[in-house]
């Protein structure tokens, strides 16, 4: 915005200042109430000669893929879209991209805008990689300079280097969708869209695509993508919306919203006590327990300590090499810690009908005070199905103590060393048994503070 007339330059400066200060809080993203229709014929006129001597109409009906969607995508967030197949997602993206027109509504974006919509897309088969990056990247608005500029590094970054000048028509999927979603991030785009792109590439590939979210995320950028992996988008999203036969079910936090739809999805029901529960029940997880220092049930803990997560199981048929597992979240649904029985290398044979128990042991809790839940899950032995899954079914605290550190979820046991010149240290005293109970009266007052706004 240009400034007045006759202003000062301390009046720039200090207007500089405070649009540094105060980022914009408009989002990146403006969907309001947008539908889209689609007409599928079950007949169909093939030409207008046709039409005149048949005397017929093509007959149709009309196919709603997105029905009044309003959120707000916010800037400098990662944002998913989810929902079964059909759910109206990858429409909305597209209207988003401005390659469908919304039949009402209205969607508003603020910024340079990239899309990488599906495999390969406005790649040309004939022409070989290094022209297609050219081609591509003119598509989406770069200069001839800037993409010679970028070249190497979309190479790079493709990993088709050794094939650039082959028709792209013979490179596998994988090769297409690297190269392809290598252009698009490297267009330097305000908003990314991505449809399930990542669901393509190899475990590297997506490694490589995660750190470069991270990075748009520290630029400021915003990411929208379309994905099926909810445990990836737990991972890197911060807010997601949830589409069902093209409404809009839910949009929030991440966290929150991957729970709710999974639930949903999987047929999840409450338990009584706490939780939801989901599988095909050949056998359950009837109860989780905290065991803590004494070996003695427990919901309070302190940092550092050794504890013992035992998991109460009743099978109703015998279950050949089921495989046990165990996580743990924040109170807010943040993905801590998981371990499961193939990792640790521990299946039984099998569990025979009627009960019984087994213990995950942790020598020393690695968890900052804070407030915490337990899920547990039996399932398969490939892992391809789920006889149970008992959800958030165990809430415990986690106290200050000797392990604790200054900050976030976890601890490491870290320390300094090393300063060079060596300089002696100021005598500080370890904090005492009195210290550590004052933090604790601290954190159940925020608690309490917490539990008031709920």
């Amino acid at each position: 915005m240009a400034a007045s007339t006759g202003s000062s330059a301390s009046s720039l400066a200090s207007a500089a200042r405070g649009a540094s200060a105060a980022p914009s809080t408009a989002p990146a993203v403006r969907i309001e109430d947008v539908s889209k229709r689609f007409r599928i014929y079950h007949h169909r006129n093939q030409s207008l000669k046709g039409a005149i001597l048949q005397r017929s109409r093509g007959v149709y009906e009309d196919f709603w893929a997105l029905k009044d969607i309003t959120f707000d995508i916010p800037e400098g967030k990662t944002f998913g879209l989810m929902g079964h197949n059909g759910s109206g997602k990858s429409t909305l993206l597209k209207c988003i991209a401005k390659i469908l027109a919304p039949n009402t509504g209205s969607i508003t974006a603020r910024g340079r805008m990239a899309a990488m919509l599906e495999v390969g897309s406005g790649f040309h088969p004939e022409l070989s990689g290094r022209e297609n990056i050219f081609l591509n990247g003119a598509i989406l608005g770069m200069s001839r300079k800037e993409i010679e500029a970028k070249f190497d590094d979309i190479v790079d970054f493709s990993g088709v280097g050794e094939f650039i000048d082959q028709p792209v028509k013979n490179y596998s999927s994988g090769m297409y969708v690297r190269l392809g979603f290598s252009v698009s991030i490297h267009v330097e785009p305000d908003i990314l869209l991505v449809d399930e792109v990542l669901a393509v590439g190899d475990m590297e590939f997506q490694n490589k695509c995660m750190d470069k979210f991270a990075q748009l995320k520290d630029q400021g950028r915003t990411v929208v993508v379309v994905s099926h992996g909810l445990e990836q988008m737990r991972t890197f999203c911060d807010q997601a919306a949830w589409l069902d036969h093209g409404t809009l079910v839910d949009v929030g936090g991440a966290a929150e919203v991957i729970d709710t739809y999974s639930d949903v999805a999987h047929h999840a029901v409450e338990v009584e006590g706490g939780g939801t529960r989901f599988g095909s029940g050949e056998a359950m997880i009837e109860k989780i327990e905290l065991l803590g220092p004494s070996g003695e049930p427990t919901s309070l803990v302190n940092t550092g300590d050794a504890v013992r997560l035992r998991l109460y199981y009743r099978a109703k048929e015998r279950i050949s090499a089921p495989v046990f597992g165990v996580s743990i979240d924040t109170r807010e649904g943040i993905f801590v810690w998981g371990l499961h029985g193939v990792d640790a290398c521990y299946v039984p044979t099998s569990i025979e009908p009627g009960t019984g128990h087994l213990d995950v042991n942790i020598p020393r809790l690695a968890l900052n005070p804070g407030s915490y839940t337990v899920s547990a899950a039996i399932q398969n032995h490939d892992m391809t199905s789920v006889i149970d899954a008992l959800q958030k079914a165990r809430r415990f605290d986690v106290l200050p103590g000797p392990g604790m550190e200054s900050g976030g979820i976890i601890t490491l046991g870290a320390s300094f060393s090393g300063l060079s010149p060596e300089r002696p240290m100021r005598d500080i005293a370890r904090r005492g048994a009195a210290d550590f109970q004052r933090l604790a009266r601290m954190q159940a007052q925020q608690a309490d503070a917490l539990g008031a706004e709920d």
